[in-house]
């Protein structure tokens, strides 16, 4: 999926939130209603959201609710550019936003042809190795999210990057329609500033433009200063974002 210059932001945001889905997976994923329902099984936000596929009334907020309650889990809904009208429903009844989400892409050529230091290497392998999970667990990435990693289509991998043959950090990258997509970067705190986190960003392009992606692609939180400046400097593009409403 390279997305052309004639897409808004809302369709930008919409084809990348179907990748998202489609590399980071809920446990399970239907429509009803006005809604995708997703339960996530502990994995996070994004695999437990709520999403409309249409014009929602208080009456489908409602239902949704109820589903969400029924799969024992958090009321928690995804927004994304030209769901304006359901953003200002939710904030009438009482929703908060939380964790705003910025998406970033590029041509996958834009990071597989880049150069990094010979020190830094990286390894795909599947499935996760134990390092890999001490690593993530380290990050606050548990056995949850690594159950997301597991359950996801072909072609994914994870990363363990390695710098002067000592264990520097992981990642996860699945690439779905066309589109590789980075996820659950972890570099560890001894091996940080060592652009560890760069050069696993090339490997995991370079992994995903051998396996079918014309473009690269990664979501962060818009907290999360240091990694959105990682993304700018690497000369990815922020094409969308979205973010979620829940109950204070």
């Amino acid at each position: 999926m390279s997305a052309p210059a004639s897409k808004t932001v809302a369709q930008e945001t919409a084809l990348y939130m179907a990748v998202v889905d489609a590399t980071w997976p809920p446990a399970q994923m239907r429509h009803q209603g006005a809604w995708l329902l997703r339960r996530g099984g502990g994995g996070g936000k994004r695999v437990s959201a709520a999403s409309a596929v249409g014009a929602v009334t208080d009456a489908d907020i409602v239902e949704a609710e109820a589903a969400m309650r029924a799969m024992e889990q958090p009321q928690l809904f995804s927004l994304r550019p030209g769901q304006e009208a359901l953003d200002a429903k939710l904030a009438a009844r009482g929703y908060v936003i939380v964790d705003p989400v910025n998406i970033y892409a590029c041509p996958v050529d834009t990071l597989a042809t880049r150069e990094k230091r010979p020190e830094q290497h990286s390894l795909a392998t599947w499935e996760p190795l134990a390092i890999q999970r001490e690593i993530w667990s380290a990050g606050g990435i548990g056995a949850a999210r690594i159950e997301v990693m597991l359950r996801a289509g072909e072609p994914r991998t994870t990363l363990i990057g390695r710098y002067d043959n000592s264990p520097a950090g992981t990642a996860y990258v699945a690439v779905s329609d066309h589109v590789g997509m980075l996820h659950a970067l972890e570099v560890l705190e001894e091996m940080r500033g060592r652009g560890m986190g760069k050069a696993m960003m090339i490997d995991a392009a370079r992994w995903a433009a051998q396996n079918g992606a014309q473009t690269f692609s990664v979501v962060c939180t818009q907290a999360n200063v240091a990694a959105n400046a990682l993304y700018n400097a690497l000369g990815m593009t922020k094409v969308g974002h979205y973010h979620y409403r829940q109950k204070d």
